[in-house]
């Protein structure tokens, strides 16, 4: 190669050379301009954009527990018609706030042209499947006076409409059937004595009717009684969320077991607080057993009323534990053996009986028509009787009608008065049926809305004792006092208050209270 090819060479090599870093230049111009420009057009240039993961499952006890058992619970909504005899005995206070309603939406009400109009009513709650032909259990309330009941599936949009099997209103539990056409998905039973204090649960239903709602929390508490009068409800109490419409469905531990039934809660605001109530599924499933069997649930009974006895009564009567009966139900089977109030009950069949839940366990459970052997204390001295087991509900029946509170009751004369009220006498027979102790006052049976009565706080069945210190015992009374009062006068009055529903609307004659209402009469007073 001679010198002219070499320069050649050597030139060639140099133009590439340049060629290939002008083009490197060019390059890294470019993206330090693009750089610089998108640096000053963004918002938050040092701040690092979020990625999100590829979808991993992070699974957990509660998670599979909630996939588990979703598809076993139900959503139920009733419908129901009024009865007439509801629509009239409502109050003049609930009328007014329907008119309320009514006319704030722009609907006519009952004085606008569709008078002893029926309005159609609603319900909902929760529901488990027990039964994969379609029987599900739930709570009576949910389902009671229902017209109509309908069962929405777990993300099913179709609902089935279900038949009543039995109902048992002392458990609150009742058992309904739906034809889904195919198997359904039945949840597993668990064991509720199994429980312990402090072990996790999860509660599932449709709270304000939100489907498949899972919430968790502890059994705070076991064989929870919530009233005197529910002696079969003996609660799982627990901090899992329950809330209206949670109703009937299930509470479960950590295996995904039915445990209870969620029935109820404690709160001062109609939601939830922190404590619920669920019925044990060990009592739970004794009630649906006997349902899908009968049709109904029965229980046993002997007819002996009582409540819980201190020591020192025992005591003087020569017991140290037992039932101390207060009262025996004529002609039925305590009344036939011959047990008396004042006996204390201190066994059954020779096994002992503690106290009046056990004692009204043990009854209810045995046979209708067994005969047990009943050891009692009379007198300080023990003695057995033998007594024939009768029916809870015909028994409880008698001793209903036995009571003053529903025999028949002399109604006095009705008139209306001053202040917007109506009174009435009070008889002799209504006063016992009523259980008022105190002689004299008036009955109020009605009180306008927007009247004086109704402004200082006056209620139907509220007894007026006396007016400004004058002393209430006829209607003329009453006539007398308001004939000397004028517009701007103080008014006050003493009151006395049932507690409770008065009979025959209840079992009992509820207690009274002393209250006291005041008011300035005004001009329109009548």
């Amino acid at each position: 190669m001679n010198l002219l090819d070499q320069m050649r060479k050597q030139r060639f090599l140099s133009i590439t050379l340049m060629v290939f870093v002008l083009s490197i230049g060019i390059v890294i111009g470019t993206l330090v301009d693009t750089g610089v420009k998108a640096g000053k057009g963004q918002a938050a240039p040092d701040a690092t954009p979020l990625e999100i993961p590829s979808p991993v499952q992070l699974s957990s006890a509660f998670s599979q527990l909630a996939k588990k058992l979703e598809p076993s619970v139900v959503h139920i909504s009733t419908i129901y018609e009024p009865k007439a005899q509801e629509r009239a005995g409502r109050s003049g206070q609930e009328e007014d706030l329907e008119d309320l309603f009514n006319r704030f939406f722009g609907m006519p009400g009952p004085r606008e042209g569709a008078p002893g109009r029926q309005r159609r009513g609603s319900a909902l709650g929760s529901g488990v499947i027990i039964d994969p032909n379609g029987y599900i259990l739930t709570n009576n309330h949910v389902v009671e006076k229902a017209d109509r009941i309908q069962v929405a599936l777990y993300e099913g949009k179709t609902k089935y409409d279900a038949k009543l099997i039995g109902a048992d209103p002392e458990s609150d539990l009742a058992v309904i059937k739906i034809d889904a056409g195919t198997k359904l998905p039945a949840a597993r039973i668990g064991n509720s004595d199994a429980i312990q204090v402090g072990d996790w649960c999860v509660a599932i239903g449709s709270p304000f009717g939100l489907q498949a709602t899972v919430t968790a929390g502890i059994i705070s508490a076991k064989d929870r009684g919530i009233g005197p009068s529910n002696l079969f409800q003996r609660f799982l109490q627990t901090d899992a969320a329950i809330n209206p419409g949670n109703s009937g469905g299930p509470l479960v531990n950590i295996n995904g077991e039915v445990i209870g039934i969620n029935t109820a809660i404690a709160s001062g605001t109609g939601g939830f607080q922190g404590v619920g109530f669920a019925l044990p599924i060990n009592t739970a499933a004794k009630v649906y057993n006997q349902i899908i069997k009968t049709g109904k649930m029965t229980r046993g009974a002997i007819g002996v009323s009582f409540r819980d006895s201190k020591p020192e009564l025992l005591e003087v009567y020569g017991a140290k534990e037992g039932v101390f009966v207060e009262g025996v139900t004529p002609g039925m089977p305590a009344d036939k053996a011959g047990i008396r109030p004042e006996d204390i009950i201190t066994a059954i069949d020779g096994e002992a009986v503690k106290d009046g839940q056990e004692l009204v366990n043990r009854i209810s459970d045995t046979p209708i028509g067994t005969e047990v052997d009943v050891t009692l204390i009379r007198d300080k001295k023990p003695m057995n009787v033998k007594v024939r087991i009768g029916d809870r509900t015909e028994i409880v029946d008698r001793d209903r009608g036995a009571r003053p509170s529903t025999e028949p009751e002399e109604r006095g004369e009705a008139r209306p008065a001053k202040f917007g009220i109506t009174i009435e006498m009070l008889t002799g027979s209504r006063r016992e049926a009523i259980g008022l102790d105190e002689s004299g006052g008036v009955i109020v049976v009605n009180v306008e809305g927007g009247s004086f009565g109704d402004d200082i706080g006056l209620l139907p069945n509220d007894v007026i004792l006396s007016i400004n210190r004058q002393d209430v015992n006829s209607l003329d009374d009453v006539k007398r006092i308001q004939d000397g009062l004028k517009a701007g006068d103080p008014v006050a009055l003493r009151v006395k208050r049932a507690t409770g529903p008065l009979p025959p609307r209840a079992p009992r004659a509820p207690e009274w209270v002393n209250i006291f209402l005041a008011g300035t009469l005004p001009d329109t007073s009548r």
